[in-house]
């Protein structure tokens, strides 16, 4: 039996418990539940990477703001589904001031966090032509976005896009749009999980490609102005947030409030459309409602039934943040520089106990250091490393379940972490890479 950081059997037991054939292959969320009961059998605390979820105190203009409204008595009114004015207003100006491209308020709206805007835009989009039928995710990328596709029985194809990096990636692209079957390609930027970053020339070949086939890009902005090496946070300067907004009118944006503006618990998010296809008709889109205006058809054929708009409260605190924000009075970058600050002690720490970073260059250039990072460990693949150290109380997930072809990896979220868990991250480790000597 194995002398481990966390009893060897109290692990290997709720492993059986939990009834996940293969932890490896796991879902975050199943992950989270695993190491929950394994926590509270064992009476010892996980070094817990496994969910990125916010570890920053929340917007306290935003907590105000909400309390506000909350006194004067929104919590019994239904708002608007489409978000309420001062919002819409709020949305438009930070995408002028960070991102310098001009969207109407109307063409701007909250939805229960950014992961009801894809929901959403899937069904949708899966529907504005008859001819075609398919997704095309640039991964590695955020499982649940699968996840949606197959509750709602929607085909979805999908590359690994790191060795298609710079102008590998316009050939990458045309083998799948010229096909003519795809409708919208999705990516996230900064990524999750790899916390690569997509160059201008990228961002360039994306548009172009958006333009020649006709294809709405869907870019998923959850760690907006989190690509530390530039500095995103004066509003109305550059640089600003890249993106494909720049080279494409073809476009829907998902904007996190959770990890930018560490307001997670709310279930808030902004879905921003471009004006132009957000007053674009799609005949094809009369064969499932009584509109084929794409604005039209998302709000009141799509969000309504879904769950008639987000919480009234929730929308005045991401106003009063959004108002801050943009009037220069919250700094909401400096804030979640943390993140960035804490991996770059924590890489330091794997690589010194023999670990290695998988995802670690954009193009020439080394990736950033910020809420996510990748690594692996000679001789494991990324499932079997991920059970592994389980043993050794790091949790964490494979880097299989997110589309990427890189199945040695694993993917780490910084954010939970604290500072003071770094010497018993370091002591794991280290143990770890001893009980695991490297063969040369």
């Amino acid at each position: 039996m194995k002398i481990t950081p966390i009893d060897f059997k109290i692990v290997q037991s709720k492993i059986k418990e939990s009834g996940i054939s293969k932890i490896g292959k796991a879902s975050i969320r199943e992950i989270k539940k695993l190491i929950d009961n394994i926590e509270m059998a064992s009476g010892q605390k996980f070094i817990r990477m496994e969910m990125g979820i916010p570890g920053l105190p929340p917007a306290k203009v935003g907590v105000e703001g909400q309390i506000e409204a909350l006194r004067k008595g929104v919590a019994a009114i239904y708002p608007d589904i489409h978000g309420i004015a001062p919002l819409k207003s709020e949305i438009s100006r930070f995408v002028k001031l960070f991102m310098n491209i001009d969207v109407k308020p109307d063409s701007c709206m909250p939805t229960v966090g950014s992961m009801q805007g894809s929901f959403a835009s899937f069904l949708i989009l899966s529907r504005i032509y008859k001819d075609r039928d398919t997704t095309l995710f640039i991964d590695p990328g955020f499982p649940v976005h699968k996840q949606q596709h197959k509750v709602l029985n929607l085909k979805f194809e999908t590359f690994d896009v790191y060795d298609f990096r710079g102008d590998k990636l316009r050939d990458k692209l045309e083998s799948y749009l010229s096909k003519g079957h795809i409708h919208s390609i999705l990516y996230s930027n900064p990524n999750n999980p790899s916390w690569i970053c997509f160059t201008e020339k990228e961002l360039q070949i994306i548009g172009e490609m958006s333009n020649k086939y006709n294809v709405v890009i869907m870019e998923d902005l959850a760690y907006f102005g989190m690509d530390f090496r530039q500095d995103f946070s004066k509003p109305g300067q550059p640089p600003y947030q890249p993106s494909v907004v720049n080279y494409t009118n073809n476009f829907i944006l998902f904007i996190s409030s959770s990890k930018a503006f560490s307001y997670a618990g709310e279930r808030i998010g902004m879905m921003v459309i471009s004006d132009h296809l957000f007053e674009n008709h799609f005949p094809d889109l009369k064969r499932f409602y009584a509109n084929d205006q794409f604005g039209y058809t998302m709000i009141f054929g799509t969000i309504y039934p879904l769950s008639s708009g987000t919480s009234h409260s929730a929308q005045y605190a991401l106003t009063s943040i959004l108002k801050a924000v943009n009037e220069g009075q919250f700094d909401f970058v400096d804030v979640v520089k943390e993140y960035g600050k804490k991996a770059h002690i924590m890489k330091k720490i794997f690589t010194d106990n023999g670990f290695r970073i998988v995802y670690d260059m954009d193009e020439d250039k080394p990736i950033a250091d910020g809420f996510y990072f990748t690594y692996s460990y000679p001789g494991f693949s990324g499932v079997d490393l991920l059970e592994e150290m389980l043993y050794y109380g790091i949790s964490a997930i494979s880097l299989d379940i997110t589309g990427s072809e890189r199945h040695e990896g694993i993917r780490a979220c910084t954010s939970l972490i604290q500072r003071s868990q770094f010497t018993d991250l370091d002591i794991r480790l280290k143990q770890f890479h001893n009980d695991h000597p490297i063969k040369d």
